[in-house]
């Protein structure tokens, strides 16, 4: 819709329409105005499949949704690192919100992996922020080319469950640039999703649902986002803070508050008309773009995206482990196939993503079909709770002992792993690390198939065969599974993320996930393997790492530049210059595969703190046994540059750096050194060996270096304020009463559907949910004047109760 069109339709509109549609008028509905053809477009969740809820509705994915394909979680979907695939995924998405009438799907995620306990990790696609932007553009681009807009999300630096309402993370300007923006840049440059969603944590002391700089000087000035900023469910603080900050649209809905805050900031002159307008402007726009969504109709085949599914699924193994050829299974030999999660996948990630299947596949039944049942015995191995019995260790030990091979399968449950808290540690539950314990030194044949959604510890890895990660594979993931382990598809999965050897290991991990209202980025820009890399600390498995069934040789590296040669491998950069890499990759081994090439490159002897290597570039190739393909990867100064925070702008230094490409970060087959001729020479002089992370690089003063200030002081509980969580009320006689009545609303929600796998978290949601929420979730029965009055009361400040004075925010 052009700009003379919105301007057009802006000035039809009173102010009370204006004020009104920049809320939501239901859970996934926009408001419309039918005098000017303007439809209540929907929007639903993502990002795996559309959860559309056909009754009654939430956020966390307690109530029924209408049927759909449930593609691999995103920790699944980059570990096939196919850019082609991601469009394709994109695109099925697309028509089936247009065969359901939705106009917005609420992805992707595209959160940094900051560290393997976040609870949500499932749901983003990586520890890197290149990787994770070129696979958000994909998915954006093949949706929106069906004209269904996305919401890229969560914007930003929103890295873990805990107290993510109101939690604020610290972060200093270099790290923020270098890791947690530059995903949400590419796929904003490259793709202008349709909508932004702001996440509902602080970052350094302001509400991100309100953040001048990050959603209008960054987003939309620096990077020229054309689209609007929609809060996360349930994200917004002040209301009229936020549209002066650049936040268009409050959802869900919120009655009559968030308009009537609009119209009381307008009355007393701290939001503009013209602040106003800008974003009801965007509201107009996503509104007709999203009308030829609704009226489209279209008939999707679901049995064709189940096919799609499959494909994903079976691109997303990655094959960690492959001890003397023990994968792929032979057809005629015996397989014990081990553990409950044969027979109840683990298929998706829990929450506000969680698709409800046009089909589901199990692994038991997906090999009782590939290798016939006459080949395979089950044995339950485990049970999904409580410790394992003698029974079922008997049971299994029987079972493997006549078998040629032994397929156990392993992973995490929806108690370990979901969205609204994190994970505890990284083990895998008990009872199955016990099976696995006593089935290793009896079975040299054993093989661990893992189902879950973010690293695990892997004690048994020097004592199996061969350890096959399938992730959360979605609906058809079994037949994939299948498919993979019989040798039908050889698996070219990588890592898109480290799997350390312990937890404590990870350079966050001190200060992972932090207070329940501050969160310390201390680590800086060391994570995942840009720390493990750069101190050669030993890893289960790095970064990019992923065996096939062939092998693939690297040869012929050469660089060539743009701009005249200085030199013998030296160029003059400047910024839209490129030095272009080229190699050539060959099947060797004996069947067809396909690999995935890794381009990496790191500064020899920088001046300031740089990793030994970053991901630049990649590409999968397929190819058949003896055949070659020639590779190009053109690299540009920013590729070669880090964020100066005395420029407040990007540099690449003169100097030597070298470009490494290889298997994985840590298996490089081929490396080139180039000499750049910049013209900038970083102030500092530091020596290369002090450009490592060390202890003293974390400490208070080193912190508060990095931030340029003091560190901040995290918020104090007392006096309780619109802000202060539940759990921080419970002291307080009427503090318990509100939860009460919380847990009786949600009980008329959701009724029956509240499994015991969701209770914790739904429980974690309700304790750390902010007062201000009240008035959201009660979709504005309860006014926002009477949550102030509730604070007023649970401080007992009577006078400030009868005079009606608003209650402090924080």
């Amino acid at each position: 819709m052009n700009s003379d069109a919105v301007q057009q339709l802006l000035g039809q509109l009173s102010l009370e329409e204006k004020a009104r549609l920049c809320s939501g008028k239901d859970f996934w509905h926009l408001h419309g105005i039918e005098r000017l053809d303007l439809e209540p477009i929907m929007v639903t969740d993502g990002p795996h499949g559309m959860r559309k809820q056909a009754g009654e509705s939430d956020h966390v994915g307690l109530n029924d949704s209408v049927k759909a394909t449930c593609f691999p979680s995103a920790s699944g979907l980059a570990a096939s690192w196919n850019k082609a695939l991601l469009y394709e995924v994109g695109t099925a998405l697309g028509r089936e919100c247009r065969s359901e009438n939705v106009s917005v799907l609420l992805g992707p995620g595209i959160n940094i992996k900051r560290h393997p306990l976040g609870g949500r990790n499932f749901e983003y696609f990586s520890e890197d922020p290149y990787l994770s932007g070129v696979m958000a553009r994909e998915w954006i681009n093949g949706v929106q080319a069906q004209n269904v807009g996305t919401s890229l999300k969560h914007f930003a630096v929103n890295n873990h469950e805990h107290c993510r309402m109101v939690v604020d993370a610290i972060v200093d300007e270099r790290t923020l640039r270098e890791i947690y923006l530059p995903a949400f840049e590419i796929a904003v440059k490259d793709s202008q999703p349709w909508t932004v969603m702001c996440a509902y944590n602080k970052l350094n002391g302001t509400y991100l649902a309100e953040h001048p700089r990050m959603l209008t000087s960054i987003l939309e000035e620096e990077w020229q986002f054309q689209g609007l900023v929609v809060t996360d469910w349930g994200a917004n603080n002040d209301r009229a803070e936020g549209v002066k900050a650049g936040q268009a649209l409050e959802m869900p809905a919120s009655g009559e508050n968030g308009k009537n805050a609009i119209l009381r900031a307008i009355e007393s002159g701290s939001l503009s008309l013209a602040e106003l307008d800008r974003s009801v402007a965007k509201v107009l726009r996503l509104i007709r773009d999203g009308q030829e969504a609704k009226r489209c109709n279209e008939k999707v085949d679901l049995d064709a995206h189940h096919v799609l599914a499959r494909k994903v699924a079976e691109e997303s193994c990655v094959l960690l482990k492959n001890d003397h050829h023990t994968l792929p299974l032979a057809q005629q030999q015996s397989i014990a196939v081990l553990g409950a999660m044969a027979v109840n996948t683990r298929y998706q990630g829990s929450g506000s993503s969680q698709i409800n299947p046009y089909k589901l596949e199990q692994p038991l039944d997906a090999l009782e079909h590939a290798f016939g049942s006459e080949n395979i015995v089950y044995s339950e191995g485990y049970s999904a709770r409580g410790e394992l019995t003698e029974a079922q260790l008997n049971a299994s030990l029987a079972a493997a002992e006549g078998a040629d091979k032994v397929v156990l399968f392993a992973g995490l449950t929806p108690d370990y792993e979901s969205e609204g808290f994190d994970r505890g540690h990284m083990s895998l539950p008990p009872q199955q690390l016990a099976l696995i314990e006593a089935l290793a030194p009896v079975h040299h044949k054993l093989i661990v198939v893992l189902q879950n959604g973010a690293p695990v510890a892997m004690p048994f890895a020097n004592t199996v065969a061969a350890i096959l990660e399938a992730y959360l594979g979605g609906q058809a993931g079994a037949s994939a599974l299948a498919r993979v382990l019989k040798g039908d598809v050889n698996p070219s999965g990588k890592l898109a993320e480290t799997f350390p050897l312990a937890q404590a290991d990870v350079a966050s991990d001190t200060w992972f996930p932090g207070s329940s209202r501050q969160s310390q980025y201390r680590e800086n820009i060391w994570v995942g393997y840009r720390y493990f890399d750069t101190v050669e600390k030993p890893v289960a498995f790095p970064f990019g790492h992923g065996l096939s069934y062939t092998q693939f040789e690297y040869s012929d590296i050469q660089v060539s530049g743009t701009d005249a040669k200085v030199g013998d491998a030296c160029f003059s950069m400047k910024a839209k210059d490129t030095v272009t890499v080229h190699l050539k990759v060959t099947n060797v081994g004996p069947v067809a595969g396909a690999e995935i090439a890794q381009l990496y490159v790191g500064q020899l002897a920088p001046n300031v703190p740089r990793p030994a290597k970053e991901l630049k570039a990649f590409d999968k190739v397929y190819l058949e046994p003896g055949e070659s393909k020639s590779l190009s990867f053109a690299l540009y100064a920013r590729d070669f540059s880090y964020w100066s925070t005395t420029t407040n702008d990007w540099l690449a230094d003169s100097g030597e750096y070298t470009i490494f490409v290889g298997a994985s970060v840590a298996d490089i087959r081929l490396q080139k050194s180039v000499r750049l001729d910049t013209g900038v020479h970083s102030p500092g002089g530091q020596a290369s060996a002090n450009c490592r992370p060390a202890p003293d690089q974390f400490t208070d003063e080193a912190f508060a270096e990095l931030l340029g200030h003091a560190i901040p002081e995290p918020i104090r509980r007392d006096p309780i304020h619109t802000n202060s969580m539940i759990s921080e009320i419970q002291h307080k006689w009427l503090g318990r009463q509100v939860l009460k009545l919380i847990n009786k609303q949600i009980g008329k929600l959701v009724g029956d559907s509240v499994t015991e796998e969701n209770t914790l978290m739904l429980e974690a949601i309700v304790r750390e949910m902010p007062l201000r929420n009240l008035a959201m979730m009660s979709q504005g029965k309860l006014s926002s004047k009477n949550v102030h009055r509730l604070v007023h009361l649970l401080n007992g400040h009577y006078v400030k109760l009868v005079t009606g004075a608003p209650a402090e925010s924080r």
